[in-house]
């Protein structure tokens, strides 16, 4: 089977790769083409373990195309998923141009019966939206289908998530066009993935309401960490103790600064959008983005509280840029927003991240970027952990201690034990745990 992928971007990449792996033929499509010689030439212009080598493998081996000619792509391809953006409007509505852009490029060069797939994450009534557009972009009527079969890549963990998912969803009203998409995810019935098949509405609403219970949780598990800290409680011992009842589960209850990435953000809010649109007052969702907005303001307060209340004319040295590990993906990255806080303060900001330096492009300002987290730690009068790269797991903590100028150390991912760090000579705050510096004692009290 031929299948065309239009958008080259994240997750336009990793399905046209992935189902190259699978045995189909694949055509990537994009307009832009200096991004489109890069991939023909073997280069990504995203960091996704192990990404690199399969796509580089499949145009080897001839079932992976890279392509501006969108007209051939069509007309070869029985399906054609959607993998273009949807960021989001200032008001928290989808900006759904790009969607709309390509169904009239697929009304006007369709010759033959297509399946048109969206994998972009859109808001419920846009598969009806692209029908009406590509009917209306035909020169003559055309028989054709749209499905809606939203992805569920984690970013740093996206082959696993195509390769081995949870469940494949796919939704639409042609049963032909169901059969054709199912069958492209026939090499996951020996792994025995579950295949939701439901209707179009529902499988683009499955999408926001996994993401926003996602976002919930992190939210949930953050309100719990600050109350740990005025406590005196363990939010590790507290995500352990619920996430053990299986109801609950002990995934997504990790504190830190927040939430942020390409999903998360935009897709709670447009679903809140959406739902206003539709008359539902999505009151959850929408105090799940305020907990979001004022936890990594949060962690501004907690830096400065761990430097005495004072951050003006301090060096502070940051670990990690990206939103989360194994990318160098930066949208909405909490460290994006806390560096800025601190230095309006006044704070000078060292800066390391393995691979989204690059990526941080004009974004940030007046930071001194580094070659590794030592260096990083050079003269700094504290050190903030605001992504938990691996290799920041195992840092050599008296080497660390040696080089700050004071041993201060901000744990904005909870990555080191609150006593070896006291014991090690550091002052050392994290979020929610017991034994950091900046918690204190609970005696019960009224207003204590």
């Amino acid at each position: 089977m031929h299948i065309c992928v239009i958008g080259t971007g994240y997750v336009g990449l990793v399905t046209g790769a992935c189902f190259a792996e699978f045995g189909v033929q694949v055509a990537c499509v994009d307009n832009v083409a200096g991004k489109i010689a890069m991939l023909q030439d073997g280069k990504l212009p995203i960091h996704e373990p192990g990404l690199h080598e399969l796509v580089n493998k499949n145009l080897r081996e001839g079932r992976l195309t890279f392509t501006t000619d969108l007209t051939k792509a069509i007309e070869q391809a029985l399906v054609i998923f959607i993998a273009v953006g949807t960021p989001a409007r200032a008001d928290g509505a989808t900006d759904l141009r790009y969607i709309d852009e390509v169904a009239d490029a697929i009304g006007r060069c369709m010759r033959d019966y297509k399946v048109i797939a969206t994998k972009s994450t859109v808001p419920v009534g846009t598969a009806q939206r692209i029908k009406t557009r590509v009917h209306q972009a035909q020169a003559e009527p055309i028989a054709f289908s749209v499905v809606s079969n939203p992805e569920f890549l984690r970013e740093g963990a996206a082959l696993e998530d195509f390769m081995r998912p949870n469940r494949v969803v796919i939704g639409g009203e042609d049963a032909h066009a169901l059969a054709i998409v199912k069958e492209l995810y026939s090499p996951l019935y020996l792994i025995e993935t579950p295949v939701v098949i439901t209707d179009i509405v529902t499988a683009e609403m499955i999408k926001y309401a996994a993401n926003a219970f996602l976002a919930m949780k992190i939210s949930f598990i953050n309100e719990m960490a600050n109350v740990c800290d005025a406590v005196g409680a363990d939010v590790h011992d507290v995500a352990r103790g619920i996430g053990l009842d299986q109801r609950i589960g002990n995934k997504f209850l990790h504190p830190g600064p927040g939430y942020g990435g390409s999903c998360f953000p935009k897709d709670v809010q447009a679903l809140v959008h959406f739902a206003k649109d539709a008359g539902v007052d999505l009151q959850l969702a929408a105090a799940v983005e305020r907990v979001n907005t004022q936890q990594w303001q949060n962690m501004v307060d907690k830096i400065v509280t761990a430097l005495d209340g004072d951050v003006a004319e301090k060096t502070i040295g940051v670990l990690g840029l990206s939103f989360k590990p194994n990318t160098d993906d930066v949208r909405d990255s909490p460290a994006l927003k806390i560096i800025p806080a601190l230095q309006a303060r006044g704070a000078k900001i060292k800066a390391y991240d393995p691979v989204a330096m690059p990526a941080v492009g004009q974004a940030l300002h007046n930071i001194d970027y580094c070659e590794d987290a030592y260096t990083t730690c050079i003269g700094s009068d504290a050190l903030v952990l605001a992504t938990e790269w691996n290799q920041f797991r195992a840092l050599d903590l008296e080497r660390i201690r040696g080089l700050l100028h004071t041993p201060i150390m901000i744990d904005l991912r909870n990555v080191y034990e609150p006593d070896t760090m006291r014991r090690l000579g550091f002052r050392y705050a994290a979020v929610g745990r017991r034994g950091a510096s900046s918690n204190r004692a609970y005696d019960g009290a009224p207003g204590a």
